[in-house]
Protein backbone atom coordinates (compact mmCIF):
# COMPACT_ATOMS: atom_id res chain seq x y z
CA UNK A 1 0.00 0.00 0.00
CA UNK A 2 1.40 3.29 -0.97
CA UNK A 3 2.16 5.82 2.21
CA UNK A 4 2.57 9.18 1.60
CA UNK A 5 5.64 10.35 2.82
CA UNK A 6 5.12 13.11 5.56
CA UNK A 7 6.59 16.46 4.55
CA UNK A 8 8.83 18.91 7.20
CA UNK A 9 8.09 21.72 7.04
CA UNK A 10 10.68 24.28 6.41
CA UNK A 11 12.71 25.32 9.20
CA UNK A 12 12.47 28.97 10.08
CA UNK A 13 15.23 31.13 10.87
CA UNK A 14 15.43 34.13 13.12
CA UNK A 15 17.15 37.10 11.29
CA UNK A 16 19.60 38.43 13.56
CA UNK A 17 19.30 42.56 13.57
CA UNK A 18 22.93 44.07 13.82
CA UNK A 19 22.60 47.64 14.13
CA UNK A 20 26.55 49.28 13.48
CA UNK A 21 27.28 52.86 14.57
CA UNK A 22 28.18 55.60 11.36
CA UNK A 23 29.85 58.24 11.41
CA UNK A 24 31.07 59.59 7.55
CA UNK A 25 34.65 59.78 8.32
CA UNK A 26 35.08 56.11 9.41
CA UNK A 27 31.97 55.28 6.11
CA UNK A 28 34.76 52.87 4.60
CA UNK A 29 35.18 51.03 8.31
CA UNK A 30 31.65 50.42 8.23
CA UNK A 31 31.48 49.07 4.60
CA UNK A 32 34.35 47.15 5.62
CA UNK A 33 32.54 45.41 9.02
CA UNK A 34 29.26 44.70 7.73
CA UNK A 35 31.42 42.27 4.49
CA UNK A 36 33.05 40.89 7.03
CA UNK A 37 30.28 40.15 8.76
CA UNK A 38 28.03 38.93 6.01
CA UNK A 39 31.15 36.71 4.56
CA UNK A 40 30.89 34.58 7.77
CA UNK A 41 27.33 34.49 8.49
CA UNK A 42 25.97 31.27 8.61
CA UNK A 43 22.39 32.67 9.51
CA UNK A 44 20.33 35.92 7.81
CA UNK A 45 21.94 38.89 9.11
CA UNK A 46 20.61 42.10 8.58
CA UNK A 47 22.63 45.33 9.01
CA UNK A 48 21.30 48.70 9.74
CA UNK A 49 23.95 51.80 9.64
CA UNK A 50 22.72 54.27 12.54
CA UNK A 51 22.93 57.26 10.13
CA UNK A 52 22.03 60.80 11.98
CA UNK A 53 20.66 62.54 9.01
CA UNK A 54 18.00 59.00 8.92
CA UNK A 55 17.38 59.56 12.90
CA UNK A 56 15.76 63.30 12.52
CA UNK A 57 12.89 63.78 14.69
CA UNK A 58 14.14 60.64 17.00
CA UNK A 59 17.70 61.58 18.36
CA UNK A 60 17.65 65.50 18.45
CA UNK A 61 20.51 66.44 21.30
CA UNK A 62 22.98 68.92 20.54
CA UNK A 63 26.31 66.79 19.97
CA UNK A 64 28.13 67.15 22.93
CA UNK A 65 32.11 68.32 23.62
CA UNK A 66 32.99 65.05 24.32
CA UNK A 67 31.68 63.42 21.74
CA UNK A 68 33.98 61.65 19.70
CA UNK A 69 31.59 60.00 17.02
CA UNK A 70 28.42 60.50 15.63
CA UNK A 71 27.13 57.28 17.53
CA UNK A 72 27.91 58.13 20.42
CA UNK A 73 24.32 57.81 21.66
CA UNK A 74 22.50 56.91 18.95
CA UNK A 75 23.34 53.20 19.57
CA UNK A 76 21.07 53.72 22.55
CA UNK A 77 17.96 53.81 20.26
CA UNK A 78 18.69 49.93 18.68
CA UNK A 79 15.94 48.40 20.98
CA UNK A 80 13.88 51.14 20.46
CA UNK A 81 14.07 50.83 16.77
CA UNK A 82 13.30 47.07 16.93
CA UNK A 83 9.78 47.81 18.50
CA UNK A 84 11.23 46.79 21.85
CA UNK A 85 11.11 42.99 20.74
CA UNK A 86 13.20 40.17 20.75
CA UNK A 87 17.02 40.48 20.51
CA UNK A 88 19.50 42.91 18.76
CA UNK A 89 23.15 43.44 18.11
CA UNK A 90 25.11 46.89 18.19
CA UNK A 91 28.54 47.54 17.54
CA UNK A 92 30.96 50.25 16.66
CA UNK A 93 32.01 51.10 13.31
CA UNK A 94 35.63 50.33 13.74
CA UNK A 95 35.27 46.68 13.88
CA UNK A 96 36.17 43.52 11.87
CA UNK A 97 34.18 40.59 12.31
CA UNK A 98 36.51 37.43 12.08
CA UNK A 99 34.36 34.62 12.80
CA UNK A 100 30.35 33.87 12.65
CA UNK A 101 28.22 36.04 14.11
CA UNK A 102 25.70 33.60 14.94
CA UNK A 103 28.33 32.40 17.54
CA UNK A 104 27.82 35.52 19.13
CA UNK A 105 24.11 35.26 18.73
CA UNK A 106 23.71 31.98 20.30
CA UNK A 107 25.37 33.69 23.40
CA UNK A 108 21.99 35.69 23.95
CA UNK A 109 20.70 34.57 27.57
CA UNK A 110 16.98 35.72 29.04
CA UNK A 111 18.61 36.59 32.84
CA UNK A 112 20.08 39.81 31.38
CA UNK A 113 18.52 42.95 29.71
CA UNK A 114 21.93 43.79 28.00
CA UNK A 115 25.24 41.65 27.45
CA UNK A 116 28.71 43.24 26.43
CA UNK A 117 32.29 42.31 27.55
CA UNK A 118 33.32 43.83 30.78
CA UNK A 119 36.59 45.79 29.69
CA UNK A 120 39.00 47.05 32.39
CA UNK A 121 40.09 49.57 30.03
CA UNK A 122 41.89 52.98 31.47
CA UNK A 123 43.64 54.86 28.49
CA UNK A 124 46.50 56.67 28.94
CA UNK A 125 46.05 58.87 26.57
CA UNK A 126 43.84 61.94 26.27
CA UNK A 127 43.27 62.36 22.23
CA UNK A 128 42.55 59.68 20.07
CA UNK A 129 41.70 58.93 15.80
CA UNK A 130 41.47 63.03 13.97
CA UNK A 131 41.93 64.58 17.19
CA UNK A 132 39.05 63.54 18.92
CA UNK A 133 39.03 63.53 22.84
CA UNK A 134 39.78 60.41 24.77
CA UNK A 135 37.69 60.22 27.05
CA UNK A 136 37.81 58.30 30.98
CA UNK A 137 35.20 56.83 32.93
CA UNK A 138 33.82 53.26 34.43
CA UNK A 139 32.89 50.84 32.15
CA UNK A 140 34.72 52.40 29.21
CA UNK A 141 33.91 50.63 26.08
CA UNK A 142 31.54 48.28 27.74
CA UNK A 143 28.66 49.93 25.31
CA UNK A 144 30.67 49.01 22.01
CA UNK A 145 29.42 45.91 21.34
CA UNK A 146 25.88 44.89 23.01
CA UNK A 147 23.61 42.14 23.14
CA UNK A 148 19.92 43.72 23.75
CA UNK A 149 17.15 42.20 25.49
CA UNK A 150 15.10 44.47 23.61
CA UNK A 151 11.80 44.27 25.88
CA UNK A 152 14.14 44.67 28.94
CA UNK A 153 15.39 47.59 27.57
CA UNK A 154 11.95 49.88 27.97
CA UNK A 155 13.58 52.80 29.90
CA UNK A 156 15.63 53.56 26.35
CA UNK A 157 12.79 55.65 24.92
CA UNK A 158 14.12 58.32 22.34
CA UNK A 159 13.24 60.77 25.21
CA UNK A 160 15.29 59.40 27.66
CA UNK A 161 18.12 58.93 25.02
CA UNK A 162 18.10 62.39 24.33
CA UNK A 163 18.16 64.26 27.90
CA UNK A 164 20.19 61.72 30.26
CA UNK A 165 23.97 62.31 30.37
CA UNK A 166 26.39 60.49 28.50
CA UNK A 167 27.78 58.60 31.86
CA UNK A 168 23.94 57.90 32.56
CA UNK A 169 23.96 55.69 29.08
CA UNK A 170 27.11 54.36 28.67
CA UNK A 171 27.04 53.34 32.56
CA UNK A 172 24.24 52.05 32.03
CA UNK A 173 22.18 53.93 34.90
CA UNK A 174 19.50 53.00 33.05
CA UNK A 175 19.17 49.56 34.59
CA UNK A 176 17.74 48.83 37.66
CA UNK A 177 19.98 47.11 38.72
CA UNK A 178 24.19 46.11 37.20
CA UNK A 179 22.93 41.97 37.80
CA UNK A 180 21.06 42.76 34.21
CA UNK A 181 24.22 43.05 32.48
CA UNK A 182 25.43 39.75 31.34
CA UNK A 183 29.36 39.06 30.45
CA UNK A 184 30.54 38.03 27.13
CA UNK A 185 34.08 36.25 26.80
CA UNK A 186 36.19 39.18 25.75
CA UNK A 187 37.28 37.48 22.43
CA UNK A 188 34.08 39.07 20.97
CA UNK A 189 35.43 42.74 21.90
CA UNK A 190 39.29 43.02 21.73
CA UNK A 191 40.74 45.96 21.65
CA UNK A 192 43.58 46.68 19.71
CA UNK A 193 46.67 48.36 21.31
CA UNK A 194 44.82 47.71 24.78
CA UNK A 195 44.60 43.78 25.20
CA UNK A 196 47.30 41.37 24.70
CA UNK A 197 47.59 40.20 21.51
CA UNK A 198 45.72 36.92 20.49
CA UNK A 199 44.79 34.18 18.01
CA UNK A 200 41.28 33.72 18.73
CA UNK A 201 39.69 36.86 18.10
CA UNK A 202 36.19 37.06 17.30
CA UNK A 203 35.91 40.84 16.89
CA UNK A 204 38.51 43.69 16.60
CA UNK A 205 38.21 47.19 18.24
CA UNK A 206 40.56 49.23 16.51
CA UNK A 207 39.37 51.65 19.42
CA UNK A 208 41.94 54.19 19.30
CA UNK A 209 42.09 54.68 15.44
CA UNK A 210 41.36 51.75 12.52
CA UNK A 211 44.08 51.09 9.72
CA UNK A 212 42.17 53.24 7.23
CA UNK A 213 43.72 56.16 9.00
CA UNK A 214 47.25 57.11 8.10
CA UNK A 215 48.32 57.54 12.07
CA UNK A 216 47.35 53.33 12.24
CA UNK A 217 48.13 51.84 9.03
CA UNK A 218 50.24 49.19 10.69
CA UNK A 219 48.57 48.67 13.95
CA UNK A 220 47.27 44.56 15.47
CA UNK A 221 44.79 43.32 12.34
CA UNK A 222 45.75 45.99 9.66
CA UNK A 223 46.63 43.28 7.40
CA UNK A 224 43.45 41.47 8.27
CA UNK A 225 41.55 44.24 7.77
CA UNK A 226 43.12 45.52 4.14
CA UNK A 227 42.73 41.86 3.29
CA UNK A 228 38.80 42.26 4.24
CA UNK A 229 38.93 45.11 2.14
CA UNK A 230 40.11 43.84 -1.16
CA UNK A 231 38.29 40.79 -0.78
CA UNK A 232 34.95 43.12 -0.60
CA UNK A 233 36.29 45.30 -3.51
CA UNK A 234 37.39 42.82 -5.62
CA UNK A 235 34.49 40.53 -7.48
CA UNK A 236 34.46 36.77 -7.40
CA UNK A 237 35.58 34.72 -9.92
CA UNK A 238 35.36 31.50 -8.37
CA UNK A 239 39.01 31.43 -8.88
CA UNK A 240 40.38 32.43 -5.60
CA UNK A 241 42.92 29.78 -4.26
Amino acid sequence: MYRRRSVQPPAIHTVIPVFIGFDPRETVAFHVLAHSIHARASEPVSITPLVLGQLKGVLTRERHALQSSDFSFSRFLTPHLCGAQGWSVFMDCDMLMLEDIARLWALRDERYAVMVVKHEHRPKETVKFLGEPQSKYEKKNWSSVMLFNNARCAALTPEYVNRASGLELHQFKWLTSEALIGALPDRWNHLVGYDAPRSDAALVHYTQGGPYFPEYVHCEYSEAWRAERRRMLEPDTGNAP
